[in-house]
């Protein structure tokens, strides 16, 4: 925990494991971040590197603020101090990156202070991979096309709802759209557009651009955001909040596959639910590590072009493995993403043995 009242920053670091490399996760700006949400994406960050075979761990840190009513002199300051004072962890132990309310700038702010290899997702001239290449929506469309390889489905065609259109969702679409697939119904904060004849992309994008939300977008109906969840599509690719799905939800969903875009779009007890009813998740640790593929890619120097090769390669791969893994010890994908991403982990970790022993 970090403090310094001058200037107002108080923040976290958690490192959940070093046991592959230096813990990597991005810094969370929002005035509600705990220490044991960031726990939780810590440990996420262990087993989504383990599993995309990086030379890092896991971590997480949180800066309680809200950036909406601080300007943008004021929040340079709390990045500059947050990162002043976690210089004695970064980068040797933890290597930063952006996450919600932190982005290019924030990142500029943080390896003036630390270093270029403190933190990835830096302005294109420090040497950064910016997000808007659309790292993480690449990996979750070529996640999907392995699943529905493995289900015996092509692409196009298939109906598909995207949760969020930020960058994201807004990308997994785009992508998804261009292969042939058919968008019937993309959300975002203010609402859900369905369409069962599908969405044309390029109008889409134009809508959210000009009125700032994709229920502008016509012919459609208008749903709640919710809602989304419910219509009728073979792929739900869930691109944006947390504990989107509930229990109750269950037998509301339609889709036979869905891919976690999102970091915990529900808790593993939902996803054993989903299981029974014969739909396959993708767990998110697998689908949407394109994000953190493309920062070690930009940590060790690659192009743009490397990158979302690099990015392809990985969840095309890793997507495969944990469905042969699943179907040939008979159990759930995420199940098996789990005994792999912990065999790696505890195969370099002594200590992580002795303690698994305890327990």
């Amino acid at each position: 925990e970090v403090y310094n009242p001058k200037v107002g920053m108080r923040g976290f670091v958690v490192i959940d494991n070093t046991a592959l490399g230096p813990g990597k996760g991005g810094i969370r700006m929002t005035p509600s971040v705990t220490i044991e949400e960031v726990a939780k994406l810590a440990r996420a960050m262990t087993w989504k590197t383990a599993l995309a075979e990086l030379p890092f761990g896991g971590a997480k840190s949180g800066i309680v603020a809200d950036d909406r009513k601080i300007t943008a002199e004021k929040k340079k300051e709390i990045i500059e101090a947050f990162a002043k004072a976690l210089s004695v962890v970064s980068p040797g132990m933890y290597v930063a990156a952006p996450d919600m309310n932190t982005a290019e700038e924030e990142m500029r702010v943080y390896a003036k202070v630390n270093g270029l290899k403190s933190v990835t997702g830096k302005p294109s001239d420090m040497g950064g991979l910016p997000h808007e290449l659309g790292s993480t929506g690449w990996g979750i469309f070529h996640s999907a096309k392995v699943a529905l390889e493995y289900m015996d489905k092509d692409l196009s065609g298939m109906e598909v709802a995207v949760e969020g259109f930020g960058n994201v969702g807004w990308f997994a679409a785009k992508f998804l759209a261009e292969a042939g697939a058919k968008l019937v119904a993309v959300s975002d904060s203010k609402g859900t557009i369905y369409n069962s004849s599908g969405i044309d992309f390029e109008e889409l994008d134009k809508a959210k651009r000009e009125h700032g939300t994709v229920t502008r977008y016509t012919p459609g109906k208008v749903l709640s955001s919710h809602e989304l969840i419910g219509v009728s599509a073979d792929i739900l690719v869930t691109a944006a909040i947390p504990n989107l799905v509930q229990a109750g939800d269950v037998d509301r969903v339609k889709a036979r596959l869905i891919v976690e875009g999102s970091n915990i779009p529900m808790t593993a007890d939902v996803k054993d639910l989903f299981h029974r009813k014969g739909v396959l998740v993708i767990p998110d640790f697998v689908a949407n590590a394109g994000g953190v593929i493309s920062s070690y890619a930009e940590y060790v120097g690659k192009s743009e072009k490397e990158m979302m090769g690099l990015v392809e390669n990985k969840v095309r791969k890793n997507t495969g493995i944990v469905l042969e893994q699943a179907k040939e010890h008979r159990i759930k994908p995420r199940d098996a993403a789990m005994r792999i991403a912990t065999e790696r982990v505890l195969d370099k970790c002594d200590f992580c043995r002795v303690e698994l022993a305890k327990a």
